[in-house]
């Protein structure tokens, strides 16, 4: 990622919390994200990298559930939001940095959690075995993707094999209610979990 891709994103910092997924002010939009979490990621407290965390949205339901999140995004704007929402949490910080490689530190993490930003890297297969390296050994990766009706992501079929490549046992869930995403969808949109291999 550039330094214009960041002020890209820096200029969208403002309006990115009205797509429904994003800003979660419906709540059952909201409702609907956190039993996604809560089924997808071990009990809290638990520590969690939140990858491309944007405003912090995820960030801040799983705070509130008492998991302690790490939050890095390469837009400062994206970032200034995030700690206005869920800084004040115990353990919990946002710090402007390269989600490809971020500075944190190796084996820390009991899960490390990325949504809609792998199929943007440009080395993805690369940017996993970085960031499988952060988790503790009974880590989980947790990725939310989808191949949109734009041409642009990753299907779930090329997800799974990336886990699969970086080492981890991948399991694929379906996300197309439209409780995720406050409207109904035509395209194709998942998590993939990746757990090391027994």
């Amino acid at each position: 990622m550039t330094s214009r891709d960041s002020q890209v994103w820096d200029a969208q910092a403002a309006t990115f919390d009205d797509e429904p997924d994003h800003g979660l002010h419906d709540p059952l939009v909201r409702e609907a994200w956190q039993s996604l979490l809560r089924s997808l990621l071990p009990p809290a407290p638990a520590r969690v990298a939140d990858l491309g965390c944007g405003t912090g949205t995820l960030s801040l339901l799983l705070a509130t559930d008492g998991y302690a999140v790490d939050g890095v995004d390469f837009a400062p704007e994206m970032v200034r939001r995030a700690t206005a929402k869920a800084g004040t949490f115990p353990g919990s910080a946002f710090v402007v940095g390269d989600v490809a490689d971020p500075a944190l530190t190796d084996g820390a993490y009991d899960v490390v959690l990325c949504r809609h930003v792998l199929w943007a890297l440009p080395s993805p297969a690369q940017v996993l075995e970085r960031w499988t390296r952060l988790l503790t050994p009974t880590g989980r990766l947790v990725l939310v993707e989808g191949s949109w009706s734009t041409g642009a992501g990753l299907t779930t079929a090329e997800t799974v094999a990336l886990v699969e490549g970086a080492g981890l046992d991948a399991e694929a869930h379906r996300l197309d209610d439209p409780a995720y995403w406050g409207r109904p969808i035509s395209d194709e949109r998942y998590a993939v979990v990746g757990r090391r291999l027994a």
